[in-house]
């Protein structure tokens, strides 16, 4: 059988060749450059839609036994190498689509995207269409959500990931990551609470449960209170993706699960201190909005771990979701976090460029000693400089991804306190 190129470059030329008085085709030798054939591209790039088409086309979906029960996962791209693939995980209310899709279909995320596999994690009985818990079912503790992701590696035979979490994602992947750092590269957690809910804050939300349907508990976790009162369209989609997208059965077991969550026991290295600090291992950047109701809880946590290793993002005119409200800014800060950690070396930076000429509010810098009323560690320097003591390689890291700060500023910080480094935008 002919492969379709020949088999249609024959039909061709017995199109042109003449047919004899008995209809029999007539040898004709045909010069090629005589013949003007019009090219196409194989795939059409202005057709609406199509590329997200083929996005869902390279989407599988999984469900992953563990001893807590199945794990919903979807994969979409296929691993390359022992490249780690980018893995995220959800809040409460909140499922893998109506939590990233807006993020991982970005223009500008489809750069990262390239370069690595993605795989979302659903929490037990939070995805789409999932089945109601049968009557008993003991819901996982986050410790026991945590100790589902080492079998979600072993299911794709994968190595190692970059975790993107938020809330009580983002503390399930920082658990993750202190109980198995060789499987973690780095962390992109946003909305981060590492502490445990205290018996004041577990006695105000079960007299407001009393009053407040679930839904309304959820959206004052999920949104500010700036947001709540004047987003109306907003907050309503996300009130309709709590009802509708997650089952509210399951959902009770989730909430309940986050709320009766342990204290991380992080702690900060102190030089000459404790060499077996409880801490992260791997490059992590914390993100808020600055609206958010989890300013205070990340600022905390940024105060806990390795300040030569984490970077405290906090985004201006953004809420409580930043990957909804400013998904291109969270893009290009994924993208330098990425460069820092030595991948992606030429990806391209020109929204920040054009957002630092363009707007007075999209500019990122690096404070030096802190306001006290945000992290206790000083008062805020109005000085552009580079934080603490931080080995060679992480300066330039930092210097490439932010080619305004001062490259000398950092000999003039006090070098046996090193201190994270924040960044505004």
């Amino acid at each position: 059988m002919l492969p379709n190129s020949l088999r249609k470059e024959t039909d061709l030329l017995r199109a042109i060749s003449p047919l004899d008085n008995r209809g029999q085709q007539v040898s004709t030798l045909v010069k090629m450059d005589d013949i003007q054939v019009e090219t196409k591209p194989l795939v059409d790039r202005d057709v609406p839609g199509l590329r997200e088409a083929v996005q869902q086309l390279a989407l599988k979906e999984h469900d992953v036994e563990t001893p807590y029960g199945k794990v919903h996962c979807t994969m979409k791209g296929v691993p390359k190498g022992d490249r780690p693939v980018i893995l995220s995980f959800h809040d409460i209310g909140l499922n893998h689509k109506n939590c990233f899709d807006s993020l991982f279909i970005h223009e500008d995320m489809q750069e990262i995207t390239q370069h690595f596999a993605v795989c979302h994690v659903d929490a037990p009985g939070q995805h789409e269409d999932a089945p109601t818990f049968p009557h008993g079912y003991e819901y996982p503790s986050m410790d026991q959500l945590s100790e589902t992701l080492p079998l979600v590696l072993k299911h794709f035979g994968l190595k190692s990931v970059i975790g993107m979490g938020i809330g009580a994602g983002a503390y399930i992947l920082a658990k993750f990551a202190l109980d198995y750092p060789a499987m973690v590269e780095g962390l992109v957690l946003i909305n981060i609470n590492p502490c445990a809910e205290g018996w004041m804050d577990w006695a105000a939300h079960k007299i407001t449960g009393w009053a407040h349907a679930l839904p309304d508990m959820i959206i004052t976790h999920l949104f500010g209170k700036e947001e709540i009162h004047h987003n109306h369209d907003l907050i309503a989609t996300y009130r309709h993706h709590i009802m509708h997208d997650v089952n509210q059965t399951n959902l009770q077991h989730f909430v309940k699960s986050y709320e009766s969550r342990r204290d991380l026991e992080i702690e900060r290295p102190v030089p000459g201190g404790h060499v077996n600090a409880r801490t992260l291992k791997c490059p992590a950047l914390l993100v808020v909005g600055d609206s958010s109701p989890a300013v205070d809880a990340v600022v905390e946590c940024n105060t806990k771990l390795d300040p030569t290793k984490t970077t405290l993002l906090k985004m201006a005119d953004c809420g409580g979701l930043p990957q909804i409200d400013q998904p291109a800014k969270l893009t290009e800060a994924f993208k330098y976090f990425i460069q820092g950690m030595g991948y992606m070396p030429s990806a391209s930076m020109t929204r920040l460029v054009r957002s630092r000429t363009a707007s007075g509010s999209s500019i990122h810098s690096f404070d030096g000693n802190r306001s006290r009323s945000h992290t206790n560690e000083g008062n805020r320097s109005r000085s552009h400089t580079n934080e603490g003591n931080r080995s060679r390689s992480h300066t330039t890291d930092n210097q490439r991804a932010h080619p305004h700060t001062d490259s000398t500023a950092e000999s003039s910080v006090d070098q046996a306190v090193p201190k994270s480094t924040e960044v505004s935008c």
